[in-house]
């Protein structure tokens, strides 16, 4: 992009810097045990564990490619953000309660209790696998963006975002993870408004009404209503907002283990309410900005240069070349800080995982308090530098990002699945279930791979929207779960007659 910071904007992001580091030196006396490196001694108010939990929905990627979207095509994101509203209720009445009542830490705990280990061992392995690769998306793509505006080489700031996210995470466990997402969600929520304030001020107020353009275009359409599951229509999105939203609240340790660290279960509650009623009208503004982005470079006074060729281009180059200085590096910031609290939630709650799931019950069940917190921590480190060492790798390899979602949900395949076998009670046998996974795996191998292939294998190829292979696939192991039930029934039956 070749715009550069001066030296205002550049000092705003040390600062920020040094304070987030300065947030993890704070906690670092209040994290002696291994329950306040992991739920903060359950002492979060349920607002801030509110703005935690909004904080994991968004990163980097919704900061710029949610606006992208909109530019590029419509509000059709929206459906994801209005399908939560269902999950929560059922969120909050069915599985927040039971949760809290087992005092659940990691979530995948309560697959060892409904299923057997083997599911506990697959679904929090495949979770802490995803996590590297998470951080690594969100470490790259955030320092893709800043290369644009520093003149700092991409390997140098993703080690340097990196390691700052490492060192107040690793210090201050849970607790620094939830209040620096809280500084980090005002900052971004007011970055976000300000933009929204500054774009409306041009597309409304002058003679020519530009946002007349966007209403022409239908960019805020929600999407076509044709019962198609091969593109991006409202029933599409639906089915990916209500899967993927279930997923995060009930599945996510990303978003359990926040909601956790409050101390009742009324508060828990209040906690995903809180973060969902942000995140709403947070998506809403985001797509607001993409639309207004197109009505403000349809009109003559802003042309876009032929260098941008994609929505998710858009709104950095308004940030570059639009914004005064002082609060271009605010924004920057508050991206930045929609990554890095993705990141270090990311990291402590890999670093749990591997403690509660694997070091306290296998490797070390007796271990003291201080073992504990050193195991956490080192585990915390260990992750990082993991995530640091992919995204260096990603450089070189940018096709691998789409490769990498394709990875991801080959590790997620099955996790919600499984987890809905728990809720519903579906019993079925140790073999039958890892059959199970197996078959959604494979639906997402086909739903991802399968594509545009030769006439004489047509009959093969998948047509369905990538979007909602997740859900197919969670769909088929329920199913196929279901198919075993009747089927041990029916040999019970005739057992029994004999």
């Amino acid at each position: 992009m070749g715009f550069q910071l001066g030296a205002i904007d550049t000092s705003i992001l040390i600062v920020y810097g040094l304070i987030l580091v300065g947030m993890g030196v704070y906690f670092f006396r209040k994290t002696k045990t291994s329950e306040q490196f992991m739920v903060a001694g359950r002492g979060i108010p349920a607002w801030a564990a509110g703005l935690a939990v909004m904080s994991a929905y968004t990163s980097s990627i919704s900061y710029i490619a949610v606006p992208g979207k909109a530019f590029d095509s419509n509000w059709h994101p929206l459906i994801f953000a209005l399908s939560a509203i269902p999950v929560v209720w059922f969120v909050t009445k069915y599985v927040v309660p039971y949760y809290r009542k087992k005092n659940i830490i990691s979530v995948y705990g309560y697959l060892e209790e409904k299923i057997g280990a083997w599911a506990s061992i697959y679904a929090s392995l495949s979770f802490v696998l995803f996590m590297i690769g998470r951080t690594a998306v969100i470490l790259y793509l955030s320092s893709l963006l800043l290369s644009s505006f520093i003149a700092v080489d991409i390997r140098m700031l993703i080690i340097v975002i990196g390691i700052v996210t490492i060192v107040y995470t690793l210090m201050g466990g849970m607790e620094a993870v939830i209040w620096t997402d809280v500084m980090q969600s005002v900052i971004m929520i007011g970055g976000i408004i300000f933009i929204g304030y500054l774009l409306t001020k041009d597309v409304f107020a002058r003679p020519d009404y530009l946002i007349q353009n966007a209403f022409d275009a239908k960019k805020f359409s929600l999407g076509e209503t044709t019962l198609s599951l091969s593109s991006r229509t409202i029933w599409v999105m639906i089915i990916y907002g209500v899967s993927e939203n279930i997923r995060n609240l009930v599945a996510d340790q990303n978003y359990t283990q926040k909601y956790c660290s409050v101390p009742d279960e009324k508060k828990a509650k209040k906690s995903v309410w809180i973060a969902m009623l942000i995140y709403l009208p947070l998506t809403a503004l985001f797509l607001y900005i993409g639309t207004t982005l197109f009505a403000f470079y349809s009109g003559p006074d802003h042309m876009l240069g032929e260098a941008i060729t994609k929505g998710d281009q858009v709104f950095p180059h308004f940030i570059a070349t639009q914004l005064p200085v002082g609060v271009k590096g605010l924004i920057i910031a508050a991206i930045l800080a929609a990554s890095m609290s993705t990141i270090d939630s990311a990291l402590n709650c890999s670093a749990t995982v591997l403690f509660v799931d694997y070091y306290k019950k296998y490797l070390k069940p007796s271990a003291s308090e201080s073992n504990s917190v050193i195991f956490l921590r080192i585990t915390t480190v260990i992750w990082g530098i993991a995530g640091i060492a992919v995204a260096l790798l990603l450089i070189n390899a940018k096709s691998a990002l789409d490769i990498w979602w394709i990875i991801a949900g080959i590790f997620g395949g099955g996790i919600l699945g499984l987890f809905l076998l728990g809720i519903f009670n579906i019993k079925i046998t140790q073999k039958q279930g890892i059959i199970s996974v197996i078959f959604s795996i494979l639906i997402i191998i086909w739903g991802s791979f399968l594509r545009d292939l030769p006439d004489k294998f047509a009959w093969m190829e998948s047509k369905i929207d990538p979007i909602i292979i997740g859900a197919m696939s969670t769909l088929g192991l329920v199913l196929l779960a279901l198919f075993f039930v009747i089927t041990n029934k029916i040999v019970e039956t005739k057992r029994s007659n004999h």
